[in-house]
């Protein structure tokens, strides 16, 4: 455990999947940065619908508490006290939602994990559904999308829900239209699968980092319509807080693009420029060959070449600057795809190693403790 954490509770050993007649275990994960509002009310609204669901499922529910300096710590541990199935863990300072995620997915025992928002901008119903999904389909990822066909929004800012909407419309173009939501924290995984991932984020990225993972196993992931409302159980006398950091989610936004489609944002368009060029560069020699057989007066190539290069720039200029610019963008597009194809042959090597190596050590950890 990092020095930075620290559970308020022990956490027993893990329990054998499909245990108590049958019934999987589902972990809830929720983060919570300054939730002290409407902590209380909205883990009791959490609590009561996982007890609707009591029939099918045995539950967890696992709060992080990522570095809050209000009273969500202390709420988080008095709500948990009179709950033997309610864990809190501290982090002493704020790391960010990826952190946040990651430990309390190192904590959690369940057969599904699902992640919610703690100020239930995602209803507590969704559960239910992505729990449906995921058990009926076998998908390791199910995610809840407000943007497929079904899916609603309401009551975001304009610009929140301008800057959202796009910057998945980008990165479902880049995973080739298989997933419409890749920014969405709420979402239920396969237990196994996702502690098998070797996660690295720290903040934001940490959801389009998952599907990209997922993506690369050829793990299957669905969606369900999901409702995102900004008011839907916002704490009274409470502003509703955006935690997107607008410059930081769109750089990452582009940076998860080119990852998960090089090919599509350096060599495609590299090509097409090139293509260009080339167009553009053949009718600038045709411009040279065209001066230097009017210039036979001169005498020498040195000076008769210079000369018919000097008279086609003068006469179009356009040609040759456009012409060259347009090869040397072309080149450098086409040298990052090249390198980033590389990168990406290498990562996938090395994703493909550690998820073994860590599923592996998990195995042995476990037939240790068995014996």
């Amino acid at each position: 455990m990092s020095p930075a954490e620290r559970p308020s509770s022990p956490t027993s050993g893990s329990r054998a999947p499909g245990g108590e007649g049958g019934k999987p275990l589902v972990s809830i994960v929720v983060p919570a940065f300054n939730e002290a509002p409407g902590l209380e009310r909205n883990l009791t609204t959490v609590c009561r619908y996982m007890e609707t669901l009591e029939d099918a499922w045995r539950w967890e529910l696992v709060i992080v508490n990522d570095g809050s300096t209000d009273d969500t710590g202390r709420l988080a541990d008095e709500f948990a006290r009179a709950r033997g199935n309610v864990h809190v863990l501290h982090h002493l300072t704020n790391f960010g939602l990826g952190q946040a995620l990651r430990s309390g997915f190192s904590h959690c025992r369940g057969d599904y994990v699902v992640t919610l928002d703690m100020d239930l901008s995602y209803a507590p119903e969704h559960i239910g559904a992505l729990l449906a999904r995921i058990r009926a389909s076998g998908a390791k990822v199910v995610v809840a999308s407000p943007y497929m066909k079904g899916g609603r929004i309401s009551n975001v800012p304009w610009f929140r829900l301008l800057l959202s909407t796009w910057a998945n419309r980008f990165l479902s173009m880049a995973t080739n239209h298989s997933v419409s939501t890749v920014t969405g924290m709420v979402r239920a995984y396969d237990g196994p699968f996702l502690r098998s991932l070797s996660l690295k984020s720290m903040y934001m990225e940490i959801n389009p980092e998952v599907i990209y993972k997922a993506l690369l196993l050829n793990a299957r992931i669905d969606e369900i319509p999901g409702h995102l409302d900004w008011e839907l159980q916002r704490a009274p006398g409470t502003a509703r807080r955006s935690s997107t950091r607008v410059k930081r989610q769109t750089l990452q936004v582009l940076l998860a693009g080119f990852l998960f489609r090089p090919v599509m944002f350096f060599i495609f368009p590299g090509t097409l420029i090139l293509v260009f060029s080339l167009y553009t560069n053949t009718w600038m020699f045709i411009h040279f060959f065209t001066q230097y057989g009017r210039l036979s007066a001169i005498r020498g190539f040195e000076d008769r070449a210079t000369a018919a290069v000097g008279a086609a720039f003068q006469l179009y200029p356009y040609t040759f600057i456009i012409g060259l610019m347009s090869l040397i963008l072309a080149i450098q597009l086409l040298s990052l795809g090249i390198v980033a194809l590389q990168n990406r042959e290498y990562f996938k090597e090395m994703f493909y190693l550690g998820t073994r190596i860590q599923r592996f050590a998990r195995e042995h950890w476990k037939e240790s403790t068995d014996d």
